[in-house]
C-alpha cells in the first residue's frame, strides 16, 4: 500500500517547476539555516516561550515589527487561520461589538467564516466587482465599502486578493477617519507578505491599517503554516488579542516554523532577486499579451482594482479555444510547470522568494509554445465566454450574495439535515460553501439557497470543482425550520 512518504517522494522526483505556494519553492539554499531535526525542540531553558516571550522569540518578533513598520508583531504557527480568528475574538472581548456588525469583503478566506462562528460576530458583506475579461471577483469599490458606517464596529478587508489585485485602502482609511475614527480596520494580507519597497504596491501596515495578517509562507521563505500578525494603534485591545492568540494557537509551538519566519525576514532585504524576476515578468507580458489576456498594471483603476501585484501572473486562455484544465494538463506534462490554481478559463502562476529568473523564462517559453499550438483552435471561444459570463452573474457586475436570515453562528448551532439540490430552493443553508478555485464563499451558513446558488453548485459538480462536501451526492445542508 502506498504511504504518505512515498507519495511525497514520487511527487518530488517529477522535477516540477513551482509556480505555487510555498514561497520558498523548495529551495534548499534559502532554508539551509534551518537545521532539521535539530531545531525541532520544545520550550526549553533559554529558548523563550511563544505565548509569553521575553527572550529570543521576543527579539525575533521585534525585528519583524521593525521590518514592516508595525508597533508590535506576533508570530503565527497555526497559519493565517489563527490570525483571522484571533482578530475576531479580540473584537468581541469586553463586548466591544455589542449591537454592531463587522463589514466584510465577501472575498474573505474561509477562516473568516470560521471566525464568525467562533466569535458570534454579525457580518455585513460587501460584494466584490467581477472583471468582465476574467469573470473573477478581482475588485472592490473602496467608496462603497467604507460608506455609511452607522452600526459598524469594524472593517475586515482582503487585500491583495488571491490573484494579486489590491484595494484602495487609502480611501477606506480616509473615509473611516472622517466618519467613524473609532472603527478598527483589519486587513487579511495573506498574499502580500512580500509587499515591500518600490517594486510592489504599498503594504497595509504602511497604509495605516490597525491589524494586518501575513501568511508569510505563501510568498516568502517561511515553512508552510508560518505567518505573522502586525498591530498598531489602540483601536483593538492588545491584551485581548494576545489572549486570543494564546487560546487559538497550539501550546506546543514549532521552533522550525518560528525559525523560518526569521529566515523570511532576512529575505525581505534581498531585493535584487525580485528586481530580476520583475524584468522577466515584464518580458513575458510583452511577448504574450494579445493571444493571452494577462492581468497587468494596465488593469489598475478599473473594476475596483486599485493596483496589481505583478508577481501573480493571471492568464485567461479562452482565446486559444481550449479550457484552462486542458492548458494546465499540457503545461504539466510537457513542461513540468505546476500552477497555483485554475478554473475553467484562467490559470494563476505565483512567484515567491525561491523563484528564479530562469523559471519565468521557462514559463514564457511554455506559454509561447502553447499559444503557437492552440491559437488556431478557437472555434468554441464565443460559446465558452458566454457560458462563463453566466457563471459570474454578468460582466463588470458585483458578486451575487444571497439574503441572510441567520448569522453564521446561529446556522452552525441549529439542527440541520442534508437536502437534495432539487429540493433546496428557498431553504436556509446550514453550511458555508466556498468553491475552489478561488475559494470565495458562494453561500454562507444562514443564507437563503437561491436559484443562482443551485445553478452554480450544479455547474461545480459538472466540472468537479472542490470545496463542497455534498458534491458527489448532490446535497446541501439545510437548517431545520
Amino acid at each position: 500500500m502506498d504511504s504518505l512518504r512515498k507519495g511525497l517522494d514520487d511527487y518530488c522526483g517529477q522535477g516540477m517547476v513551482s509556480f505555487h505556494t510555498p514561497g520558498h519553492k523548495g529551495s534548499k539554499e534559502l532554508l539551509s539555516g534551518i537545521m532539521f531535526p535539530d531545531y525541532d525542540l520544545t520550550e526549553l531553558p533559554g529558548l523563550d516561550m511563544l505565548h509569553h516571550p521575553h527572550g529570543i522569540i521576543a527579539k525575533a518578533q521585534k525585528k519583524a515589527a521593525e521590518a514592516y513598520g508595525s508597533e508590535e508583531t506576533f508570530f503565527l504557527i497555526n497559519g493565517g487561520t489563527a490570525g483571522n480568528q484571533s482578530m475576531f475574538a479580540a473584537l468581541m472581548a469586553g463586548m466591544r461589538l455589542t449591537d454592531r456588525k463587522v463589514r466584510i469583503d465577501r472575498r474573505a478566506h474561509r477562516s473568516v467564516f470560521g471566525a464568525l462562528i467562533l466569535s458570534g460576530v454579525v457580518p455585513e458583506y460587501i460584494a466584490p466587482i467581477i472583471h468582465p475579461d476574467f469573470h473573477l471577483a478581482l475588485g472592490m469599490d473602496a467608496v462603497e465599502y467604507s460608506d455609511d458606517l452607522a452600526g459598524i464596529g469594524a472593517l475586515h478587508l482582503t487585500s491583495p486578493s488571491y490573484y494579486g489585485t489590491v484595494t484602495d485602502l487609502k480611501t477606506i482609511i480616509k473615509q473611516r477617519d472622517g466618519n467613524a475614527p473609532f472603527i478598527p480596520i483589519l486587513v487579511d494580507q495573506a498574499h502580500g507578505s512580500h509587499l515591500q519597497g518600490g517594486l510592489f504596491p504599498a503594504g497595509a501596515v504602511v497604509e495605516g491599517a490597525d491589524l494586518v495578517l501575513h501568511s508569510s509562507h505563501k510568498t516568502l521563505a517561511a515553512l508552510t503554516q508560518a505567518g505573522m500578525l502586525h498591530v498598531q494603534g489602540s483601536r483593538v485591545d492588545r491584551t485581548a488579542l494576545k489572549k486570543s492568540l494564546e487560546f487559538l494557537q497550539t501550546s506546543s509551538p514549532s521552533y522550525l516554523l518560528m525559525a523560518s519566519l526569521e529566515t523570511a525576514l532576512e529575505g525581505l532585504t534581498q531585493t535584487q532577486i525580485w528586481q530580476d524576476l520583475y524584468v522577466e515578468v515584464c518580458l513575458l507580458h510583452q511577448k504574450l499579451e494579445g493571444p493571452l489576456r494577462i492581468l497587468t498594471g494596465k488593469d489598475s483603476g478599473k473594476y475596483g482594482i486599485y493596483d496589481v501585484d505583478w508577481s501573480k501572473i493571471l492568464i485567461n486562455v479562452s482565446g486559444l479555444g481550449l479550457t484552462a484544465f486542458e492548458a494546465v494538463d499540457f503545461l504539466r506534462k510537457v513542461f513540468q510547470i505546476e500552477p497555483e490554481l485554475w478554473d475553467k478559463e484562467n490559470i494563476l502562476f505565483m512567484l515567491g522568494a525561491g523563484s528564479r529568473p530562469e523559471d519565468v523564462r521557462h514559463l514564457t517559453k511554455a506559454l509561447e509554445y502553447l499559444v503557437g499550438k492552440y491559437r488556431g483552435l478557437a472555434g468554441q471561444q464565443k460559446e465558452r465566454r458566454t457560458d462563463q459570463s453566466q457563471n459570474s452573474a454578468g460582466s463588470g457586475s458585483t458578486l451575487l450574495i444571497p439574503p441572510m436570515h441567520l448569522t453564521p453562528r446561529e446556522a452552525w448551532l441549529a439542527a440541520k439535515r442534508p437536502v437534495k439540490l432539487k429540493d433546496a430552493l428557498g431553504l436556509i443553508s446550514g453550511e458555508t460553501i466556498s468553491i475552489y478555485p478561488p475559494g470565495i464563499p458562494l453561500i454562507a451558513g444562514g443564507e437563503e439557497i437561491t436559484s443562482y446558488v443551485l445553478e452554480y453548485l450544479n455547474r461545480a459538480r459538472e466540472y468537479n470543482w472542490q470545496g463542497w462536501d455534498g458534491s458527489e451526492r448532490g446535497e446541501i445542508l439545510a437548517v431545520n425550520i
